[in-house]
């Protein structure tokens, strides 16, 4: 059962100009260690916090809350599964947000699925409810 369906879109240039004007104070404001370290991996690391920053306001779209009622940036962080497929941790007012959104006796997920085509990064996010 689906839950809630978020999408957004995100400009990569933006992300490059604010990386240069206000650096690790942004980067540590919006993403987690893990977040950091994939991003700083690759060769162009505006790209991937683009795609995380445009799956992060796709998710608070789909939790029906945008960034209010105590859902913060980094309680929403994009992982990978060792295939390399996308998903959704959350932590903090967005968990919160999500328990309150789950029916009883089933369990939540988070699936996103991300593309960038410079000079924009785009992300959906879907949360559904499983039978537990």
């Amino acid at each position: 059962m689906i839950i809630g369906v978020g999408t957004d879109l995100c400009d990569i240039r933006r992300i490059e100009n604010t990386l240069e004007r206000f650096g690790r104070r942004f980067v540590e404001r919006l993403y987690d260690e893990t977040e950091q370290a994939k991003a700083n991996r690759r060769p162009s690391p505006a790209s991937s916090y683009a795609q995380s920053f445009a799956a992060k306001e796709a998710c608070a779209k789909a939790l029906g809350t945008g960034f209010r009622e105590g859902v913060f940036w980094r309680d929403m962080v994009v992982a990978n599964h060792p295939s390399g497929q996308p998903y959704m941790i959350l932590t903090g007012g967005a968990k919160a947000r999500l328990d309150s959104l789950t029916p009883v006796g089933m369990t939540a997920r988070v699936d996103i699925s991300q593309t960038d085509e410079y000079p924009m990064a785009q992300a959906v996010v879907i949360i559904s409810a499983d039978p537990q």
